[in-house]
């Protein structure tokens, strides 16, 4: 080197190089992980608005369901304690919580720990910090335990929305998509229990026809049993084309509406929801503090079954004084807007004040 050659500085650490925004094939992303500019909602909120004005979620949230109902059912005020047994996207806890100040309190509770920290950092961006908004890493059978751990005997708010949130679904790493391929998972916590791949893989023909019609009302579960009991399918895809293929008569649209349902019966077996939902039911009442209200979401026959029953029961004690003897549904003008919100169904139940 010449000796007046002017000498490189090293590069600035603080520099973040240039970064190509993702390829993808064709004039929009399709694949989960391509859709860069729905899973940074709060960068690319035009994106985001013209997804949601499309009737159609963005990748990687969550579109809260009956929000209106669901706050007058609870009817929130300053000053209450409140639960969100199932926190997902955080969408009701959010509004809520802006309903509990001065002086309320909202416990959240999730059992997915991928989905729980991102949720717990965008409420906390919002401003509800650690005295408003506490979160736990539950199950909502865990609810009493959850309670006593914050050294409450009781709130004044419960809810429950049983309904798969939108991330999960729309990932295909979780296994949850009959639309999208992925490893055959299914669970709520991927660190807990067996995945659905090992689940249908033990489970004998005989019972697995119980299974779908307790779980999913599968009116083809005695054929489809054969196929796929005992059978080992490790990705989504492989489960759908082995259902697909054992109703070789069935129309498009039939065939499909078994694939939903058989994924729904696997996914309510692997995370043992119906036992979860007992549990929860059979402990609210004492959960509530006197004259509380408690909201449950549900999404098919069998979780309403289960909620009506124990609140008609409870209403019989005494445990409840008020209860809604119908089920309230969403709005025609949310159904359009949101078409997961269509199978919804909410009820509510009042603790009796003594």
């Amino acid at each position: 080197m010449s000796e007046d050659a002017t000498p490189i500085p090293p590069p600035d650490p603080t520099i973040k190089p240039h970064r190509r925004r993702p390829r993808y094939s064709g004039k929009n992303p399709r694949k989960f992980e391509e859709k860069y500019k729905e899973l940074a909602p709060e960068r690319y909120q035009e994106t985001v608005a013209k997804v949601i004005a499309s009737g159609k979620t963005p990748a990687g949230t969550h579109r809260p369901i009956m929000v209106a109902e669901i706050l007058e059912a609870l009817a929130p005020k300053a000053g209450h304690i409140a639960v969100d047994c199932t926190l997902g996207y955080g969408g009701h806890t959010q509004e809520m919580l802006r309903r509990l100040s001065p002086g309320g309190r909202l416990l959240g509770l999730d059992a997915d720990p991928i989905e729980l920290p991102k949720t717990e950092a965008r409420l906390r961006a919002l401003g509800f910090g650690v005295d408003v908004f506490a979160t736990y890493r539950s199950n909502f059978a865990g609810l009493p335990q959850v309670l006593a751990q914050a050294e409450l005997s009781g709130a004044d708010l419960i809810l429950a929305d049983l309904g798969v949130s939108s991330m999960q679904i729309d990932d295909p790493a979780r296994g949850f998509s009959v639309k999208l391929d992925g490893p055959l998972d299914m669970r709520m916590n991927p660190q807990r229990g067996q995945p659905a791949s090992d689940f249908l893989q033990k489970i004998r023909p005989d019972a697995f026809v119980s299974l779908l019609g307790a779980n999913s009302d599968e009116p083809h579960a005695a054929t489809l049993a054969p196929s796929l009991a005992g059978k080992r399918f490790a990705t989504t895809r492989a489960l759908s084309d082995a259902i697909k293929k054992a109703l070789p008569r069935l129309s498009k649209d039939d065939v499909n509406l078994s694939v939903r349902r058989v994924f729904q019966a696997l996914r309510i077996a692997v995370n043992d929801e119906f036992s979860a939902l007992e549990t929860l039911l059979r402990n609210l009442p004492q959960c509530l503090n006197p004259g509380g209200r408690a909201a449950v979401l549900t999404f098919h026959s069998g979780e309403d079954r289960r909620v009506k029953k124990a609140f008609e029961a409870g209403f019989r004690d005494g445990l409840y004084s008020e209860i809604s003897h119908e089920v309230v549904r969403p709005t025609p003008e949310e159904r359009n807007s949101n078409p997961r919100s269509g199978p919804a169904k909410l009820r509510w139940a009042k603790r009796a004040e003594a």
